[in-house]
């Protein structure tokens, strides 16, 4: 087993393979909670499809933790300090400054604390968060599952971007728009690869993953998910965590073993190297997986001409493409927010995701009116049975945990930046005729309430 430190130089660059990005700001944030009664007036609560999502009220109670006749108080998990990526924290300010622009919920202005993790300190922040928040909302943490025991112990509601470890995902007390971890959340991706654009490459899949015992798992789990669909791993093998010096006797090994597709379940920055010496070696593999982790402008400058020879491709899992915006008016507004109120920021795949979790949120938020409790803002939101944050993502079934997402779209990176791949969508940007695949592997299971001697009952 690799060092805990280099494990962690891995993880934060994976979090369940999802993009990183964005400037760096290790200070805790708070959303504006005082705006203008003319900018009040002016603002407007709906967003995407969604009408009337924050708005002024008559709110006079304060019914729980975190909650007061005039504000809602949230934990926004980061690791931030380790990554110097503020994704969720920019996330957080546009959000909190748009709604309460808006007159916030029912008239309770948001107050959003990023709680920074510094990657090692989920347990502490949680505890943190316990202590002071009514729930967790559009954040996320490499190591989250080191501190769900307890947020459940606490009875805290978590509505995050993404989620990381097993313990985690699909946990009580958690709403999740990216499924969970018992079903296959890239088996239409896999399906779409192996059996309709490039069945020849079926027989010799190339799987590289980092040596940390997160990335473990996601790199399992898509063994089981490729085999399933009929493709044969004719490659496996793990790097270091701290880094390689050399990925030549990498390219190397693809080439002997024949391998027609790579999967890579590591930094971009590593693949962006393996690919530029694999393509000075002239060896050209049917398509690369960059998984969504790559999905942004860093990659592209890294990987510069070796995107005209290889055919890297990402399951954005439903995600609208940020560089098709104009296509659709929920992320284009999400793009006009970012500018008005975070300029110097940048929008990122999990950034869209986390507004998304604020959005699912403040309607439920809104719905449980005077009485804003924890058990109603939860229940409100498990109601939601094809949610798709006002446009900003395909329809998504929440009603239960884990269960499995319906619609993927791929995208493709070239030299002149990422694009809509040919994966023949049939419902708008998407394609939704998933054949779903459970997983029969033993990768552990998701804490719930009853692990820590709680229910439902219990939480107020």
């Amino acid at each position: 087993m690799s060092s805990l430190a280099a494990t962690l130089a891995v993880v934060a660059l994976l979090a369940a393979g999802c993009g990183r990005s964005g400037s760096g700001d290790t200070e805790e944030s708070r959303g504006d909670g005082n705006p203008t009664k003319a900018a009040q007036a002016a603002a407007s609560g709906d967003f995407g499809d969604l009408k009337g999502i924050c708005g002024p009220g008559d709110a006079k109670s304060a019914p729980t933790q975190g909650v007061t006749a005039d504000s809602i108080k949230v934990g926004v998990f980061s690791d931030v300090g380790f990554t110097k990526n503020s994704e969720y924290g920019d996330t957080a300010k546009v959000f909190t400054s748009w709604c309460n622009a808006a007159g916030g919920i029912n008239g309770r202005k948001l107050v959003a604390t990023v709680r920074d993790t510094k990657m090692m300190e989920v347990r502490q922040r949680m505890q943190d968060a316990c202590k002071e928040d009514f729930a967790l909302v559009g954040g996320s943490a490499a190591l989250d599952g080191l501190g769900t025991k307890e947020r459940l112990s606490c009875l805290l509601p978590d509505f995050p971007s993404q989620v990381s470890m097993v313990p985690n995902n699909g946990s009580d007390l958690q709403v999740s728009q990216t499924g969970g971890s018992t079903y296959n959340r890239y088996a239409g991706y896999y399906n779409w690869l192996l059996k309709e654009a490039y069945p020849k490459s079926a027989g010799a899949i190339g799987v590289i993953s980092g040596d940390s015992p997160v990335v473990k798992v996601l790199s399992d789990q898509a063994k089981e998910g490729l085999k399933a669909t009929g493709g044969t791993i004719a490659y496996s093998d793990l790097y270091p965590a701290t880094g390689v010096s050399d990925w030549t006797p990498y390219a190397q090994a693809i080439k002997s073993k024949g391998v027609k597709a790579l999967l890579f379940y590591g930094d971009f920055t590593s693949l962006a190297k393996l690919e530029q010496i694999l393509t000075g070696m002239n060896y050209k593999l049917d398509w690369i997986d960059a998984n969504n982790n790559a999905y942004g402008p860093a990659f592209l400058k890294l990987a510069g001409k070796a995107l005209d020879y290889q055919n890297n491709l990402a399951d954005l899992s439903g995600v609208h493409p940020l560089e098709t915006a104009s296509e659709n008016p929920a992320t284009q507004q999400l793009l006009d927010l970012f500018k008005k109120y975070a300029p110097d920021a940048h929008v990122t795949l999990p950034g869209v995701r986390a507004f998304g979790a604020w959005l699912l949120f403040a309607k439920a938020a809104k719905s449980c009116g005077d009485d804003l409790t924890r058990t109603c803002v939860y229940e409100a939101a498990r109601k939601e049975s094809a949610w798709t944050g006002g446009g900003l993502l395909a329809p998504v079934n929440l009603t239960k945990a884990g269960i499995p997402l319906d619609c993927f779209n791929v995208e493709k990176a070239t030299s002149k930046g990422w694009e809509p791949a040919d994966f023949k969508p049939d419902k708008g940007a998407y394609r939704c005729d998933v054949k779903q695949y459970k997983f029969t592997g033993n990768y552990g299971k998701p804490l719930n309430l009853a692990d820590v001697g709680k229910s439902m009952d219990d939480v107020k």
